[in-house]
């Protein structure tokens, strides 16, 4: 079956910015907008603190919940008198107010520079995540970074500050992916990606992973959930109008890299197409609903900043 992968791109344009390319200068304007969102702010014991209540596992000033034990709680956070009651280990579990890592992972894979609508997925994911980057550094908290696609994976370290935005941002402009749209490249899975993230993130981080989740297996999967158990996850799902709401017929064009056809779309491609999309989906309702992760959608045709403003309410 023909790819619709390529049906928009060009190289990235640094004097203006457009649906197909990012620009440095239009990702650094978006900070403008941080203060816009609508988010809670929590109250600041210390200049080096942080401005929200982390959830990170350990002891803190807060006490939260008790749960069941889970390999690598501390010991002397064992509760003995629900242990006893329940005949089961239990741990509590504190909040502290603190400094909170923030790891940003952006997804720079073929299947993301593609649109049929709007702007390419790229160009969303990567402006979702300047302003989730901005966001954070308002917060006093340090930002780190996952650039990937099917070259490379390029880790950038957490740094506190516009310091860490701004190497971020660089990053992103000059990814070798923007230049190499029109590679031939085998498509790839999430596995790899989901594996990093669990040694680069400490526990009681952010993360937040900006992807269409093409190339989500059962071993990604398990990944994933198990990077929710010490870290907070949010997932930043982009995706086209056309791949969740396939046409049942018409003529479109599309381009594999090399040249130029005109795609036939009839009923059997039309469910097949959909029927990707609403696997994927259900996967990430499923991550949701069994290890506490944040789902964001996002539509190459939605106003971004409008989207994280109405949506972090709930991270």
């Amino acid at each position: 079956m023909m790819s619709f992968n390529n049906c928009w791109h060009r190289s990235p344009c640094l004097k203006m910015s457009s649906a197909t390319d990012i620009n440095l200068q239009q990702l650094i304007s978006l900070q403008q907008k941080v203060g816009e969102l609508a988010v809670r702010r929590k109250h600041i014991r210390s200049a080096l603190s942080g401005a929200h209540l982390s959830r990170l596992r350990g002891r803190g000033m807060e006490f939260d919940e008790v749960r069941i034990y889970q390999p690598g709680d501390e010991v002397s956070s064992i509760d003995w008198k629900v242990t006893a009651r329940k005949g089961t280990t239990h741990t509590k579990i504190f909040r502290e107010e603190r400094e909170r890592p923030i790891l940003i992972c952006l997804d720079y894979r073929r299947s993301m520079f593609f649109a049929t609508q709007g702007s390419l997925k790229s160009v969303i994911a990567t402006q979702a995540a300047a302003l989730l980057a901005w966001h954070s550094i308002s917060h006093g908290d340090r930002l780190g970074a996952c650039l990937f696609s099917e070259q490379a994976h390029h880790d950038i370290k957490p740094t506190r500050g516009r310091k860490g935005v701004l190497k971020f941002l660089h990053g992103c402009c000059h990814s070798e992916a923007w230049q190499q749209q029109h590679t031939p490249l085998p498509a790839t899975t999430l596995d790899e990606t989901a594996q990093r993230l669990r040694r680069l993130s400490r526990p009681g981080s952010l993360v937040y992973i900006l992807s269409d989740f093409r190339g989500l297996t059962p071993t990604s999967i398990n990944q994933l959930g198990q990077l929710a158990r010490h870290s907070d996850v949010v997932l930043v799902a982009i995706h086209d109008v056309m791949e969740s709401h396939f046409p049942a017929s018409g003529e479109f064009p599309v381009f594999d890299g090399k040249q130029h056809f005109t795609f036939l779309a009839n009923r059997q491609i039309q469910q097949a197409f959909q029927q990707q999309y609403q696997q994927r989906m259900a996967q990430l309702e499923q991550l949701k609903k069994q290890h506490g992760i944040h789902l964001i959608e996002i539509s190459t045709t939605d106003e971004v900043s409008q989207i994280i403003r109405e949506r972090l309410w709930a991270v």
